[in-house]
C-alpha cells in the first residue's frame, strides 16, 4: 500500500465520476496523458483492470467499483487529517464543504453569504447542491463537511442542529379564485391540481404530507426538476403549488403570472437543520456558520 500514491486515487476517483479522461483531468489539474498514464501505473502495480476503455465509453470493472469506494475513504481521511492539523492553528480558517438542497440554497444564500463573509472571513466555503439522499451519503463518507437540509435526520454517526422553521405558502395562477384571500387555509386546497417536484426531493413529500387530508390532484403526468420549473408550469394555469418562504420573497414572489398566499395561521412548516459527522473535526467552524445561518437566513 505504500506504494499507492493518494493523487493517483484522486485520478481514478475524478474518473468514477465523470466517466471521461479528459473531464477528470481537469478536474484534478492535469493533463489527460498524465493521468492516463498513472491510472495505467497504478493498473500494473495492482495486477488488475480497474477500467474498461472504449471509444464510445468509460466504465469501471467490478473491482475498480470496489476500488474507488475504498478510495474515497482514503482521500476523505487525509482531507479529514488535513483539515484537523490547520483547524488545531485557527479553528475558523480553512476550507468547509457545505451542501445544500436545491430548494434550499439559491434562496437561502443570498441572505447569509455576505454576512457569513463578513462574520467569518477566513472560513472559504465550498458550496455543493444534492438531494437529500445522495448529500447523506456524501456526508457519512466524508465528501462533505456539513449539509442544510430538512430536518428530522436520524443516521448512525451524524449529529444535528435546527437552524430555523420556514413556512410554505400557496403559489397559484394570478387570475385564480384563490388570490382574493389574503391568507389560504388548507381545505381551500380541497379539489385543486397539485404541481409538485419529481421524485427524490424532500419537498415533494413535505407538500404530499400538508395535503394527506385532502382530496386534492396531483398533475400525474408531470413532475418538476426545479421550484422555477413548478413556478413557471404555475404561471401557465396548470395548477397551484406549494413554495417555502425563501423561495416566495422579493423577486421570486413577484414572478409573472404567479400569486404567493401565505398560509392562514398555523402555517405548515418544514425544519431545516444542519447536519455533520460526529467524528468531524472542524466542529467548531461548523457551529459557528450554523450560528450565522440561523441568524440570517430571515434576515
Amino acid at each position: 500500500m505504500a506504494d499507492i500514491k493518494l493523487k493517483d486515487l484522486r485520478y481514478l476517483v475524478a474518473v468514477a465520476d465523470t466517466r471521461h479522461f479528459g473531464r477528470a483531468a481537469e478536474q484534478t489539474f492535469v493533463s489527460q496523458p498524465t493521468l492516463s498514464a498513472q491510472l495505467k501505473k497504478l493498473e500494473d502495480y495492482l495486477g488488475v483492470q480497474l477500467i474498461e476503455r472504449s471509444p464510445k465509453r468509460i466504465a469501471l470493472t467490478p473491482t475498480g467499483e470496489a476500488i474507488v469506494a475504498r478510495a474515497r475513504q482514503m482521500i476523505a481521511a487525509s482531507d479529514e487529517i488535513v483539515s484537523l492539523a490547520r483547524s488545531s492553528q485557527d479553528p475558523l480558517a480553512g476550507r468547509i464543504k457545505l451542501a445544500l438542497l436545491p430548494t434550499i440554497g439559491p434562496y437561502l444564500l443570498p441572505h447569509i453569504a455576505p454576512r457569513i463573509r463578513k462574520s467569518l472571513p477566513r472560513l472559504e466555503l465550498m458550496l455543493y447542491e444534492y438531494q437529500t439522499g445522495p448529500m447523506l451519503e456524501k456526508l457519512q463518507a466524508g465528501e462533505l463537511d456539513v449539509g442544510i437540509l430538512a430536518l428530522p435526520v436520524d443516521l448512525d454517526g451524524l449529529d444535528t442542529r435546527e437552524l430555523y422553521r420556514e413556512p410554505f405558502t400557496v403559489a397559484m395562477p394570478a387570475r385564480h379564485a384563490l388570490t382574493n384571500r389574503k391568507s389560504i387555509r388548507i381545505d381551500d386546497l380541497e379539489g385543486e391540481t397539485l404541481l409538485l417536484l419529481e421524485d427524490g426531493h424532500c419537498l415533494r413529500d413535505q407538500a404530499l404530507e400538508v395535503c394527506s387530508h385532502l382530496p386534492v390532484n396531483e398533475k400525474q403526468d408531470f413532475r418538476a426538476t426545479s421550484l422555477e420549473t413548478l413556478r413557471q408550469m404555475v404561471a401557465t394555469g396548470a395548477g397551484i403549488t406549494l413554495l417555502p418562504e425563501l423561495a416566495s420573497r422579493g423577486a421570486y414572489g413577484g414572478a409573472r403570472g404567479v400569486t404567493i398566499r401565505p398560509f392562514a395561521h398555523p402555517a405548515p412548516v418544514r425544519t431545516i437543520g444542519a447536519v455533520w459527522r460526529k467524528s468531524s473535526a472542524r466542529k467548531a467552524a461548523i457551529a459557528a456558520l450554523a450560528t450565522e445561518i440561523a441568524k440570517h437566513a430571515f434576515a
